[in-house]
């Protein structure tokens, strides 16, 4: 009974045989499934594979495979099973389960069995049972075992034919290897030499930097590149035709310099004729430049201005450029310019005078002066066409100087104006042309020609330009002024002329001096000229006063009684005295002590205070207080004329007028 228990399993037909228990073979495990087919010689496994296992020997074939073959995991060892079933261990059986585990400390198993059925056998018989069961177990096994190895013949021949293949890649390899070993011998070599050459070479380009530093600016300064030949001899002259220009003047120079200085090359002897090939050149196509501009200058309705602006201050470093190398050249250039600029001046403003001269100017001559009669002035033949006007009232005429801009009217607009004007209109836009064409013309003189020449000669290409125009504008000032004794018209041209001056030392036009001074010895004379008639006029009134009375003098048509109680109103001659006095005055607040404004202005003013005594004289011994008070109100008409001038000369008048009606007893 305590054999089933140790069986586990009892045999339902109770056989008398008791059934085997296979678990104490010593060889119950099964052989393992092979797996998939691999090789001992893996890649993967090894290091250095191309080197080391094609020199080790070569093992049997499947020796290794019978080494690895073990018992499985999930099987028991007999050793362990049959101390279950006797229920203790042994010394043998402990040391042979240390031998076997690698262990020396026995353990006691978790569970004994309780009762070992022996089946009526002795101990001796039953282990020899049991060692017979095993032995035929282990020849069964090893037959098995044979039967298997037959049966996966095949798969060993098929793992070793793949071996085989695995040789003959490893081959292929260590054959790829050797040869990509001596390829890259072979680049290192090449490597080698390219370095060499490199270092060669790096050492050329260095000595090359050294050597281009040191003659690479000596090269620069008398080298000329074909860029700049081809530019000079045919491309347009512009701007890059100017850059050109410059290089060759700038390698020219150096040339020369170093030839002055006994440093001459075999290169400075070589470039030399070819810079003077291209200097002659450069001054050929200068030399045209400039004429065919100078030819447009004579074109009809030409602006010079714009010609000047565009073509030749634009391309000033041309005629510097002639001027070094062709001195004569550019001489001639320049004076071609000059009478060029001289007829184009002169033809225009001859054009715009004969313009100027079409507007009707009124006249004043002496029938319009202060003592004359103002029957005689209304039947003068010469004012019968012309509008009625005060010659002796500044009126309006005080614009011109107070207008903070001025411009000179196109000529075809004062041929349009039909309008008439006092002398100053005509006399302001020709000089206002004329000085601002003056300026421009100077300016570009001043630009253009220097610093090839100097200042004095830029200023006698200058006279020579405008100085037949100067003469024009003396001319139409003449004729503007010589048979007028337009007193205030004229003393306002004399003011605009100062204010002209003004202006060119402004622009710094220094060379226009000589036509102001000449224009101003022109007006100035003429002015005391008008003031002279003027004085004149009052000096025969009062000799009239003396011959026929102070009714005679006063120019009233009065019955006897009313001549006999003659009026003590101011006169009719101190108004217009007056009026005068106030332009006079108006346009000297700024005028100095040295001009004969006051001297004429004295004489005129002693006249007609000669005048009102005289007159005064007419009213009798009797009648000496109305004397006096006819002289006040006169003295106090002119002091409420002027009284809103300013200047020097004002005050002096005021004060000497003040102090007269202050004599006779007016205040």
């Amino acid at each position: 009974m305590w054999l089933d228990r140790l069986s586990g399993q009892s045999n339902p037909s109770d056989s008398p045989s008791p059934r085997r228990l296979n678990h104490l073979t010593p060889n119950t495990t099964t052989r393992p499934a092979y797996g998939p087919r691999t090789s001992s010689l893996g890649l993967g496994s090894r290091a250095n594979l191309s080197t080391t296992s094609l020199n080790s020997p070569r093992l049997p074939n499947a020796s290794s495979l019978r080494q690895q073959l073990s018992p499985p995991a999930h099987v028991a060892d007999p050793l362990i099973v049959l101390q279950d079933i006797l229920g203790k261990r042994s010394e043998s059986v402990n040391i042979a389960l240390n031998d076997h585990n690698g262990s020396t400390n026995a353990q006691k198993p978790p569970h004994l069995a309780d009762d070992v059925n022996f089946e009526g056998l002795s101990l001796q018989a039953f282990a020899d049972t049991s060692n017979h069961d095993e032995t035929t177990e282990s020849v069964q096994a090893s037959t098995q075992t044979a039967e298997e190895f037959e049966n996966g013949k095949e798969k060993f021949q098929d793992l070793h034919k793949s071996i085989l293949d695995c040789d003959d890649v490893l081959r292929s390899v260590q054959t790829s290897l050797t040869s990509f070993q001596q390829d890259l011998g072979t680049v290192s070599a090449e490597i080698e030499t390219l370095q060499s050459r490199s270092t060669a070479m790096n050492t050329r380009l260095e000595n090359r930097r050294v050597v281009e530093k040191l003659l690479g600016p000596a090269v620069e300064e008398i080298s000329v590149s074909p860029a700049v030949v081809t530019t000079i001899v045919e491309s347009q002259i512009d701007s890059s035709w100017i850059k050109a220009l410059d290089d060759i003047d700038k390698r020219s120079r150096v040339i020369d310099s170093r030839t002055e200085g006994s440093q001459k090359t075999l290169a400075m002897s070589d470039v030399q004729p070819l810079l003077d090939d291209l200097t002659n050149k450069a001054v050929e196509r200068i030399r045209d430049f400039f004429v065919s501009h100078i030819k447009a200058l004579r074109s009809p309705n030409i602006n010079a201005q714009v010609i000047q602006q565009q073509s030749f201050i634009r391309f000033k470093n041309l005629y510097s450029f002639l001027a070094r190398h062709h001195s004569v050249l550019a001489e001639e250039i320049g004076q071609a310019y000059i009478n060029t600029m001289r007829w184009y001046y002169l033809s225009n403003f001859s054009r715009y005078k004969h313009s100027l001269e079409r507007i009707p100017i009124f006249a004043v001559d002496k029938n319009d002066a202060i003592g004359a009669d103002p029957n005689i002035q209304r039947a003068s033949a010469s004012k019968a066409s012309q509008p009625s006007h005060d010659a002796l009232s500044i009126g309006r005429r005080i614009d011109v100087l107070r207008r903070p801009t001025l411009s000179a009217l196109p000529s075809h607009t004062l041929e349009d104006n039909k309008q008439t004007q006092y002398l100053e209109t005509p006399f302001l836009h020709f000089n206002l042309a004329l000085i601002d064409n003056a300026t421009a013309e100077y300016s570009f003189l001043a630009h253009f020609f220097s610093p090839a020449i100097g200042f004095q000669t830029i200023s006698r290409h200058f006279s020579a330009i405008f100085s037949p125009v100067f003469a024009l504008g003396h001319a139409f000032t003449k004729s503007l002024v010589d048979d007028s004794d337009d007193c205030l018209g004229i003393l306002l041209c004399v003011r605009l002329n100062q204010r002209f001056a003004f202006e060119l030392q402004r622009r710094k036009i220094p060379v226009a001096d000589g036509y102001i001074n000449g224009t101003n010895m022109l007006l100035w004379p003429r002015f005391q000229l008008a003031m002279d008639v003027h004085a004149e006029s009052v000096k025969r009134a009062t000799s009239l006063a003396s011959s026929r009375g102070a009714a005679s003098a006063l120019g009233l048509s009065i019955s006897s009684d009313a001549a006999a109680k003659q009026s003590t109103a101011p006169h009719m001659l101190t108004q217009r005295f007056g009026q005068l006095l106030q332009g006079i005055l108006i346009l000297s607040e700024d005028a100095g002590d040295d001009e004969p404004v006051g001297n004429s202005l004295n004489r005129l003013r002693g006249e007609v205070e000669t005048l009102l005594a005289k007159i005064g004289k007419g009213f009798g011994s009797a009648a000496e207080r109305k004397r006096d008070r006819f002289l006040a109100n006169n003295y106090s008409l002119i002091l409420a004329i002027v009284g809103d001038t300013r200047g020097k000369l004002a005050a002096k008048v005021r004060d000497h007028l003040e102090g007269l009606r202050d004599s006779v007893g007016g205040s």
